[in-house]
């Protein structure tokens, strides 16, 4: 069982990583934001489990995180109004992406063979880069408030958060549709330097699995 999941854990990452991107066109906006995504987050930390099965240090530290956000979730079903526990579930989420995305791309870089797995943890590593745009686009408005101009007014942490998290990908794919823009120094410095990430993403690591898919292919 341990085996099958880890020959399948980009797929079943990948579909969780959807889910939280796309399930919006499935829910009314104020239950995705307020019920569906943080959920949605849960599950992908729980999928990203498998990734690291092969990794017992980096999986007990992603045991922690995801204890630290069921804890924090609770809690805040209990005490809607509890900013700091926002923020600490917040910060644990951050933390998981950094070390879910450097393992992906770790592992889709060392991977000898393409095949229909590594696809999948390329496409994988891509969004997650969007992920990590998006909590430090929020952590850059938590801050500093209105370091994003466009973000509606008077708006919850929720909703601000659903806004900047479709920024990061307009960031990440450098299609600056300008609806959403940064004004702050810090926030124009953050969204150059993820839509450099992205770019290197796809010229350096993207270039590397089609070389290797390539020779592979040349071999049979």
């Amino acid at each position: 069982m341990r085996k099958k999941l880890y020959r399948l854990r980009f797929e079943l990452f990948f579909l969780s990583l959807m889910a939280i991107l796309f399930s919006s066109l499935f829910f009314p906006t104020s239950f995705y934001i307020d019920q569906a995504l943080p959920v949605l987050f849960i599950v992908n930390v729980i999928v990203g489990l498998v990734i690291f099965l092969h990794d017992k240090e980096r999986s007990w530290i992603t045991v922690g995180l995801l204890i630290l956000v069921f804890g924090t979730y609770a809690f805040s079903l209990i005490y809607s109004q509890n900013d700091t526990v926002d923020y600490i579930k917040f910060g644990a989420f951050f933390v998981f992406y950094i070390i879910i995305t450097l393992e992906v791309i770790k592992q889709v870089w060392k991977a000898k063979t393409v095949d229909k797995s590594v696809i999948f943890g390329l496409m994988s590593g891509y969004i997650c880069l969007g992920l990590l745009a998006f909590f430090a686009f929020v952590s850059i408005e938590l801050t500093t408030p209105n370091s994003f101009k466009g973000l509606p007014l008077d708006a919850t942490f929720p909703q601000k958060a659903s806004n900047l998290l479709y920024y990061s990908y307009v960031t990440l794919m450098t299609i600056g549709y300008g609806d959403i823009t940064p004004t702050t120094g810090t926030a124009q410095k953050a969204s150059i330097l993820f839509a450099m990430i992205g770019q290197f993403y796809l010229v350096i690591i993207t270039a590397v699995v089609i070389e290797k898919y390539i020779r592979h292919q040349k071999s049979k």
